[in-house]
């Protein structure tokens, strides 16, 4: 591993990689989908891409790489632990209709080993056992054993799909030992190794009613997260200890003294909501806005809990400069104007709780809540669920 392999070179090693062998860059990675995408965020590097490999012309031909910034809150529970965020990066690399997954293993281990200096013996792979409807996944298994990795062969975990209707197809994930022993057991079974890299050969339609049909291009894309894979390449035990998290893990401590899962927590939150906020995300109370208000609220509801005094008018103007520049916001808002936007949802925040606090102390609500109590309180008060829960606990 090295130490001195920052999240840039990682980028720029993956890109030129990939550049070298004929794919095109694809540029404007905003977290926000197309207008009249049902979906609040881009979640993965593959979402802008779905009408291409569907059988779209993409204008930049048929290998394409990028860096997608994405965002998911399906894991916000799991934010704190040694691998998931909820805004991250993901690279991407795809074939539409050009070359097969074969291909794409082939290049995914010689850059994982060669460019990156990954230990082959490391690695594990997994591949689609097949089932009912799809064969097993040969050409996979076969370049795998060549290439003397360890191979198992699932069902349900190497088949990839954005739904229960849509593009589809199974998939090969490259897993990488993590743990402090030689390398043993699966990645099915020991949690020590974690999956690297995804290879799905796009090939199929699930329909509603849960038949196959072959897209009209066989296509492979493939997406690795930048700090994830970042996180091990350096040998650190946790993404919140990759150099994207360097200067907030500095500054942070000092600010507000918190313990290691609180200052996770409220690093990835900030970090997150200064992004979205460059995306041109505004607080609000649904869709989006409701996503970046509830961030926000989970980080003020942490800080509060020692010292109510806390406001985020502190967060250093260096901490938001260096978010933006990292996910290349050159046209955002200015840290000043981020922060005077952090301040104003945080005081509205502040007059929700006390208001919370007076209506929670009346008798009707002194016993157990039930649904209906819920509903009056967020339809009548503006208290969602989970808000109310806390003020209870408290």
């Amino acid at each position: 591993m090295n130490e001195n392999l920052d999240t840039d070179t990682v980028v720029r090693t993956f890109v030129e990689y990939f550049e070298d062998r004929g794919h095109r860059r694809v540029t404007g990675s905003t977290l926000l989908p197309p207008p009249g995408d049902p979906v609040l965020f881009t979640t993965s590097g593959m979402h802008p891409l779905t009408p291409y490999l569907e059988g779209r012309p993409h204008p930049l031909g048929r290998r394409l790489v990028n860096v997608q910034r994405c965002l998911r809150t399906t894991d916000l529970d799991e934010v704190g632990d040694r691998t998931h965020l909820t805004v991250f990066e993901m690279l991407g690399s795809w074939s539409l209709g050009d070359y097969e997954g074969r291909q794409s293993l082939e290049w995914g281990y010689d850059l994982l080993t060669e460019g990156f200096g990954v230990d082959p013996g490391r690695l594990h792979a997994t591949v689609f056992g097949g089932d009912e409807q799809v064969g097993p996944d040969t050409d996979s298994l076969e370049m795998w054993q060549e290439r003397g990795v360890p191979v198992e062969l699932t069902v349900d975990d190497n088949w990839w799909s954005n739904g229960p209707a849509g593009p589809c197809g199974p998939d090969s994930e490259i897993f990488l030992w993590t743990g402090d022993t030689p390398p043993r057991s699966t990645p099915t079974q020991d949690d020590r190794w974690v999956e690297i890299w995804n290879h799905v050969m796009m090939r199929h339609r699930r329909l509603d009613d849960g038949s196959l049909v072959p897209l009209p291009q066989r296509n492979v894309d493939t997406g690795l997260g930048l700090e994830r894979l970042t996180t091990l390449l350096q040998g650190r035990t946790s993404v919140f200890e990759c150099d994207v998290f360097d200067p907030w893990r500095g500054l942070v401590p000092t600010l507000w003294p918190l313990d290691e899962s609180a200052l996770r927590l409220v690093c990835d939150h900030l970090r997150s909501a200064v992004v979205i906020l460059g995306d041109g995300v505004r607080p609000s109370h649904t869709g989006r806005g409701y996503v970046l208000r509830r961030l926000l609220r989970r980080t003020l509801t942490v800080l509060w809990r020692d010292d109510p005094s806390r406001t985020l008018g502190d967060l250093p103007a260096e901490l938001v400069r260096h978010t933006q520049d990292h996910f290349r916001q050159d046209g955002g808002p200015e840290p000043d104007a981020v922060r005077r936007l952090l301040v104003e949802e945080e005081r509205r925040f502040r007059g929700l709780l006390e208001r919370g606090q007076r209506v929670l102390a009346r008798p009707r609500f002194q016993g157990p809540l039930d649904d209906e109590d819920f509903r009056y309180l967020h339809d009548t008060h503006g208290l969602p669920r989970d808000l109310v829960l806390s003020l209870r606990d408290e």
